[in-house]
């Protein structure tokens, strides 16, 4: 039953349509809050996977090394990029594999070389013999790195692999490798010195989100 108040100035139509008004703004800020809170708990629970990426310990021995491209700066590998290639060529130097992949497309059009061919011009400058490196040139994301790595290791007859980026990468790099279908994949990761935390870590939620987006729904 519903009950109305007649006065001046008031009728039964425009109580209840301010009722309407009242209830359908208490859903849409309902809403909003539930939107919010889920959107806050997931940002949460990506940080906790993120932040719990580790090295493989312990670490086998492995085919090959592929090292997740990064932006050139120009001919050289940006600083972010040494930070993952140097650490590779340590595993490398400690005879954790034998070969490695160096992955990654081109960054801009006026740029002259690749993510792969930068990288794999450093590491020969360092000493690593060209016959070791293979370069993959064509990939623009994680799941493309991993991807075509994957079908140079086919190629090749290498079966294992340890992949090396940073830390705050390595989860999604680890999920990846795992729905592409690697053995036992290892991982390689290294802490940065010279990358904003804040910054790598608040896009590697966006990118994880992606991520778990493509599996559910691709």
């Amino acid at each position: 039953m519903e009950w109305y108040v007649y006065g001046r100035g008031s009728s039964p139509i425009r109580i209840v349509s301010k009722k309407r008004k009242f209830w359908t703004k208490r859903t849409l800020l309902i809403a909003l809050s539930i939107i919010v809170i889920a959107g806050l708990l997931w940002c949460a629970y990506a940080l906790n996977n993120i932040n719990k990426a580790a090295t493989t310990d312990p670490m086998q021995k492995a085919d090959v090394g592929i090292i997740l491209g990064m932006s050139m700066w120009g001919d050289e590998p940006s600083p972010g990029l040494k930070e993952r290639l140097d650490y590779g060529l340590k595993l490398y130097q400690e005879g954790m594999f034998a070969h490695l992949i160096v992955s990654g497309g081109l960054d801009k059009p006026d740029l002259q070389y690749t993510e792969g061919q930068g990288m794999r011009n450093y590491l020969v400058a360092k000493g690593v013999p060209d016959s070791a490196i293979y370069v993959e040139n064509e990939a623009t994301s994680t799941y493309e790195n991993l991807l075509f790595s994957k079908e140079i290791m086919a190629r090749e007859g290498l079966s294992s692999a340890i992949i090396i980026t940073h830390t705050y990468h390595g989860w999604r790099a680890h999920e990846i490798a795992d729905e592409l279908g690697y053995v036992n994949p290892e991982l390689g990761l290294t802490e940065s010195t010279v990358l904003s935390m804040t910054r790598h870590k608040t896009r590697e939620i966006l990118a994880y989100t992606k991520w778990k987006l493509q599996q559910l729904f691709l």
